[in-house]
């Protein structure tokens, strides 16, 4: 009997009718197959990911595969957003198998949970040099009961390799700073990139291309600090090219996941919450750092796609929209010239020219809107008034945006995750710090309200990681915990208001009691009493989120200076110094980790506004670039904050501007102040 129609995830409810025996992950299946001494089959998806239809519609939904599936197997299903933490296990031991991965994720264990046998998507019938599904499963139902001492053993050791790979960070040997991190690293780091960037696309690497926002990050803040001009170049470069390709929604605003081509036209059309909020992160800077309007209104569309497709009506942010609607991908978002024809009239041609649009279609046989020319370029070719222009195909766009709102919309995945949302309510922070967009704070204030209500276990301080109907599950991850407190950070920058440091305070304190590794430098990525993983791993890497690690090593500097807790910025320079020469020779796997290194190097300025108009001089600071900063306000002297103290004059607002707590002379307006690199 299926058991998933209880649960809340999206993604365990679409096979929730599967003839399949499928159980969610949890005491019931694992004790199922202790008692039965079956292999258990762990397959890991999530909503949004198009190859898990597939093998659901081929396979999981075939009635003579689920009676194999059921007679020697026992079969959990498992959302990879919910459970990170397993998919993290599952995925490192198929790459170490096979050195590749992806979703969905078919792994084969034992019944203690060890995995012996892993792959991705099977076809229903042997193809692409795969054998079917049905010819693995009676394999390996065959072999764990014929070979089973030799299964055992492979598992064994794959387990033995997963704890091993999680062993690091015991003995690191502090330099001084000024050896420990250096200029000619970031220099390197620089130069390392730039092998990798694609010089007329922009991105990094080829096809499939993802957005790669911490290492446009590094470039920005790289020519920030040394004014390399190709540094800034590719950096503008990478964002402008996405956002005229198809991997932005040109109607609608918001990112795709990823472009299956080097030029951005064809995306695999799944929106993911991360993405636009890690976008919305580095378009801010971009803003800040140039003042080009296309990255302003950028963030706004992103941000009402937000608000009008992926906001809860408590404030907080969905997870995800699927790639496909009506079984094929992308067809909620593409068009025929025939329609567009039809909808826009004498107008159309215009727009199909500017858009691309063709009979014979730029994506299979259809067509993706996406800008081949800026909008001057293709004004001054055509000889047409740049202003008209652009009123007349934002009418366009809208015309087909109404026609597009009756078709049947991509799937929804509603659940709330406590990570993402921080990421999210960290990029509406920067959004209105660059912008100055009033809605941006609300936006970021009404999500923070939200997870801090529903997210909390009653009276502690540990949190939950995912939110549907009502109900909150399982322990929150060290990312949760990591992008919180940061999200509490950028809160308390754009309001002034102490109490999200203070809760950013004791959220550090805990995830330092129950997280912490062997060595109290790294954290692990499950909480000290969760005891349904096989090892408890570290993560620091960053993927296409940031690293839990990378993020708790910023988030200790930081509080280290504001609270002048020492021992949590000795504790972040040993993070990052574990992580520095891994960091110099693979950039872009380790984006986050490179920009806390350049920090090092350039040094903090830490910014203390005292007095009754503090916020109004917070809100002017925001607007200027500076990106390695902590900022405080009150309007009187604080005590327990060391930069807070001794700083009060009566009847002004003065803006002090220090490091390592030595401060120049105070200023009243922050334009008074020039190089703050």
């Amino acid at each position: 009997m299926n058991k998933l129609s209880n649960e809340t995830s999206p993604y365990l409810l679409q096979h929730a009718h599967n003839p399949v025996e499928w159980y969610p992950w949890g005491d019931e299946a694992l004790q199922r197959a202790i008692a039965e001494d079956k292999p258990i089959l762990v397959s890991i998806g999530y909503a949004a990911c198009h190859w898990c239809h597939v093998m659901e519609r081929e396979s999981f939904e075939n009635e003579a595969t689920a009676r194999i599936m059921n007679e020697h197997f026992i079969n959990i299903k498992i959302d990879r957003e919910e459970r990170p933490d397993l998919d993290h296990i599952y995925m490192d031991a198929l790459q170490a198998m096979t050195g590749s991965g992806g979703w969905p994720l078919n792994m084969f264990l034992t019944p203690e949970r060890l995995p012996f046998y892993g792959g991705t998507y099977f076809p229903p019938v042997k193809a692409y040099n795969r054998p079917s599904w049905q010819e693995l499963l009676l394999a390996l139902s065959d072999a764990f009961k014929n070979r089973r001492e030799d299964i055992e053993t492979q598992a064994i050791n794959m387990r033995d390799h997963l704890a091993q790979a999680s062993k690091f960070g015991s003995t690191i040997n502090l330099l001084p700073k000024e050896e420990q991190f250096t200029r000619n690293q970031c220099d390197i780091i620089f130069s390392n990139i730039m092998q990798q960037a694609d010089k007329e696309w922009g991105g990094f690497g080829n096809a499939p291309k993802f957005p790669g926002t911490f290492i446009i990050q590094y470039l920005l803040r790289y020519y920030h600090s040394f004014g390399d001009q190709t540094a800034l170049d590719q950096a503008l470069l990478s964002l402008d090219k996405m956002i005229q390709g198809g991997i932005y929604d040109q109607a609608g605003g918001g990112f795709a996941r990823y472009s299956t081509d080097a030029k951005w036209l064809a995306p695999h059309f799944e929106k993911m919450l991360y993405d636009n909020a890690l976008l919305v992160d580095v378009m801010s800077e971009a803003y800040l750092l140039t003042g080009n309007p296309l990255y302003s209104i950028t963030i706004a569309e992103t941000l009402t796609f937000i608000q009008r497709e992926m906001t809860d009506a408590g404030g907080a942010f969905y997870a995800a929209l699927d790639a496909d609607s009506e079984g094929v991908e992308g067809k909620f978002y593409t068009w025929s010239k025939a329609e567009i024809d039809e909808i826009l009239g004498e107008d159309a041609d215009v727009f199909c020219r500017f858009y691309d649009i063709s009979e014979e279609g730029n994506w299979e046989e259809t067509n993706i809107l996406w800008i081949k020319q800026s909008l001057s370029a293709f004004a001054a070719e055509h000889q047409l008034d740049e202003s008209k222009l652009s009123e007349q195909l934002a009418i366009g766009l809208a015309k087909l945006m109404e026609v597009r709102g009756q078709r049947v919309r991509p799937g929804l995945d509603d659940k709330l995750l406590l990570g993402w949302n921080a990421l999210m309510i960290h990029a509406c922070c920067k959004a209105f710090a660059a912008t100055g967009e009033g809605s941006y704070r609300n936006m970021a204030l009404k999500a923070m309200d939200f997870c801090w209500t529903h997210f909390r276990k009653d009276g502690e301080e540990s949190f939950y990681h995912t939110y549907k109907n009502g109900q909150a599950k399982y322990p929150a991850f060290l990312d949760d915990y990591a992008w919180l407190i940061r999200a509490l950070i950028a809160l308390q920058e754009v309001t002034g208001d102490k109490i999200y440091l203070d809760r950013a305070f004791s959220l550090t304190t805990f995830v330092l009691q129950h997280f912490s590794d062997e060595s109290g430098v790294y954290c692990f990525y499950t909480v000290e009493s969760q005891s349904d993983v096989i090892v408890r791993k570290k993560e620091v890497y960053d993927g296409a989120t940031p690293s839990g690690n990378a993020i708790m090593a910023a988030n200790l500097w930081y509080l280290g200076i504001v609270f002048d807790q020492k021992e949590w910025g000795e504790r972040a320079m040993k993070m990052q110094a574990g992580q520095a020469q891994t960091t110099v020779r693979y950039p872009t796997s380790l984006g986050v980790w490179a920009g806390l290194l350049l920090q090092r190097v350039q040094g903090v300025k830490e910014i203390a506004i005292v007095g009754p108009d503090y916020k109004l001089k917070m809100e002017d600071t925001n607007k200027h670039y500076i990106p390695f900063k902590v900022l405080l306000g009150a309007t009187q002297d604080n005590p327990e904050i060391p930069l807070l103290s001794h700083r009060e004059r009566a009847n002004e607002t003065l803006i002090y501007v220090c490091e390592d707590y030595h401060c120049i002379k105070p200023v009243n307006y922050i334009d008074e102040i020039i190089n703050l690199k």
